[in-house]
C-alpha cells in the first residue's frame, strides 16, 4: 500500500476524535429485569459512569409500575449499581419500557427481560430506538443480531483501535503484508478478549487506557521512518507488532462486554458474537481505507503535502494526547 494516499479517512477520523475524545470511555447501560411472582420484579441498572461523572441516563417503567422499598447502590469499575423491587398492576406484557437520555449520548443500553415463566427477551436500545414493547422471548436470531451488533459498534466508535489500525496500514508495504497484519492484530485481540471476559485474567482500566494511548503513539515515529525510506522491526515485521499490541487492544474490547454484567449463561453466546461484530467492523474499516486507496490511485488524485502527512501525523499527534491525558488520570488515581 502507499502509504501517502489516506488524507479522507484521517479527515473523518479526525471529525470523530474531536467529538469522541475519551475514545472507549462511554460504555453500554445494562439493564435487568427479573419477574419473581406476578407483578412483581426485580431490577438491576448498572449505569456508566467515570470518576464521579454519571451519564445521565435512566431506566423508566411504566407509570403502574412503583417501587416495593428503598434502593441499593453500589459502585462498581466503570459504573454504579442500583437494585430495586417494582410492583407493577397487570405485569409488565405489552408495556414499554425506555431509557431516558439516551437519545442524547452515543451509547447503547442492553436490556434484558426475565419472565416467570421462563422466557427471556433481549433487547438492544440505541439513541434513535431508546424504547421498546414488552413482548415476549426473543429469537435466537434476534439476540444473535443484538450482540453482533454490539461489537461492530464498539469497534467503529472505538476512535483509539480504529486508530491503530490505521497506523499499521501507514506501514504495511504490501497486500501479503497486509493480510498478515490484520490476521495477526485478529488472533491477538480475539484471544485477550476470550481470556478475559472468561475471568481468566483481566487489566486494570486506567492503566489499560494508557497503554492502548501508548502503542498509537509508538506507531508516529514508525510512520515518519517509512516515509524517509528508512527500516526498523515494525516497518519490516508490522505482524509482530500488530500480534503485540493487539493483546492489549483485547483486554479493551473484553473491557466493552464484561462492563455489560452479563450472567454467566449467556456469556459464551455473548462472546462469540460480539468478537464477530468486532472483526466485521474492523474488516469494514480497513476495506474502506484500502478501496479509497486504490481509488486515489485510479484517479490519479494529486493531494497537497500537507493533506498526504496528515494521516501519519493524525496517529501521532492523538496518541501523544491521549497517552497524556490517560497518565495524568493514571497518576491522579494512585494518589
Amino acid at each position: 500500500m502507499r502509504p501517502m494516499r489516506h488524507g479522507v479517512i484521517a479527515s473523518v477520523l479526525l471529525a470523530a476524535a474531536i467529538t469522541n475524545a475519551s475514545a472507549h470511555e462511554s460504555r453500554p447501560g445494562y439493564l435487568q429485569i427479573t419477574e419473581v411472582s406476578d407483578g412483581r420484579y426485580d431490577v438491576l441498572w448498572k449505569q456508566p459512569a467515570r470518576g464521579d461523572l454519571r451519564l445521565r441516563i435512566e431506566p423508566v417503567l411504566p407509570a403502574s409500575c412503583k417501587p416495593a422499598g428503598p434502593a441499593s447502590r453500589e459502585e462498581v469499575p466503570g459504573a454504579l449499581l442500583t437494585r430495586t423491587t417494582w410492583i407493577c398492576d397487570g405485569g409488565l406484557a405489552g408495556r414499554p419500557i425506555a431509557i431516558a437520555g439516551l437519545e442524547s449520548t452515543m451509547t447503547d443500553a442492553l436490556v434484558r427481560v426475565h419472565h416467570a415463566s421462563g422466557a427471556e427477551e433481549t433487547r438492544l436500545l440505541t439513541p434513535v430506538a431508546p424504547s421498546f414493547e414488552i413482548g415476549g422471548a426473543a429469537g435466537a436470531g434476534e439476540r444473535a443480531v443484538t450482540y453482533t451488533r454490539l461489537g461492530v459498534q464498539h469497534i467503529l466508535l472505538g476512535v483509539d483501535h480504529l486508530l491503530f489500525v490505521l497506523g499499521l496500514l501507514l506501514i504495511v508495504s504490501d497486500r501479503w503484508m497486509l493480510l498478515k497484519t490484520i490476521t495477526a492484530f485478529t488472533l491477538a485481540h480475539s484471544l485477550t478478549l476470550v481470556v478475559a471476559t472468561l475471568g481468566y485474567a483481566s487489566a486494570p482500566l486506567a492503566p489499560l487506557n494508557a497503554a492502548i494511548a501508548l502503542s498509537i503513539l509508538f506507531l508516529g515515529p514508525e510512520i515518519v521512518r517509512r516515509w524517509r525510506g528508512q527500516t526498523s522491526l515494525t516497518i519490516r515485521h508490522p505482524w509482530v507488532v500488530a500480534f503485540a499490541f493487539g493483546l492489549l487492544h483485547g483486554f479493551g474490547f473484553a473491557s466493552g462486554l464484561t462492563s455489560m454484567g452479563l450472567p454467566r449463561g449467556e456469556i459464551p453466546l455473548a462472546l462469540l458474537l460480539f468478537n464477530v461484530g468486532v472483526e466485521a467492523g474492523q474488516l469494514a474499516f480497513v476495506a474502506l481505507v484500502v478501496l479509497l486507496e486504490r481509488s486515489f490511485i485510479v484517479l490519479e488524485m494529486r493531494w497537497p503535502r500537507v493533506v498526504e502527512a496528515l494521516p501519519g501525523y493524525l496517529v501521532g499527534s492523538l496518541g501523544a494526547y491521549w497517552t497524556i491525558q490517560r497518565s495524568i488520570v493514571l497518576l491522579g488515581g494512585l494518589r
